[in-house]
């Protein structure tokens, strides 16, 4: 099986937060994020898979801080893992400051799952290449987040 670099899909997103961004505590909507977060998601596992996804979850969401208006968000995400159809997706969330520092705002870790014409699921043509030992343990961690999921899912949690 052919492999491709976790570099090869990396998606990073920008968005100025807007008014219409803002829930009714002045703060980034929450929801909204969701929606960035899932758009990034998509995207990584399409450019790794080659065809098009879905999201089967969305775990770990993980809020951090908030994020007001007119601050800069960026959204950037990556595999972790990929199985025989299905691959985790990891995107944290930053406010830029006006001098480029980062500071983290959310991590989320998505399941996603390449589809045929049909909208069945189909196996993942490309495999993941591990080329450091820090991609070797986000590679383990899914590994256990996966078998919490299927904990989680065998308890009806």
């Amino acid at each position: 099986m052919k492999k491709k670099r976790i570099q090869d899909s990396i998606t990073e997103q920008i968005h100025l937060l807007k008014y219409e961004d803002i829930n009714g505590e002045g703060r980034l909507f929450g929801g909204q994020l969701v929606s960035w977060i899932d758009e990034v998601a998509g995207t990584v596992a399409k450019r790794h898979a080659g065809t098009p996804v879905t999201t089967a979850s969305i775990d770990n969401l993980q809020f951090k801080s908030a994020a007001y208006l007119n601050d800069l968000v960026v959204i950037i995400g990556h595999i972790t893992y990929v199985g025989r159809t299905s691959m985790e997706v990891r995107v944290d969330s930053y406010v830029e400051g006006i001098d480029g520092m980062r500071r983290p705002i959310n991590r989320a870790f998505l399941t996603l799952v390449a589809l045929d014409d049909n909208q069945k699921p189909i196996p993942i043509p490309y495999g993941l290449l591990i080329e450091n030992d820090v991609q070797q343990l986000e590679w383990d961690n899914a590994k256990k987040r996966i078998e919490l999921r299927k904990y989680r899912q065998k308890e009806a949690f």
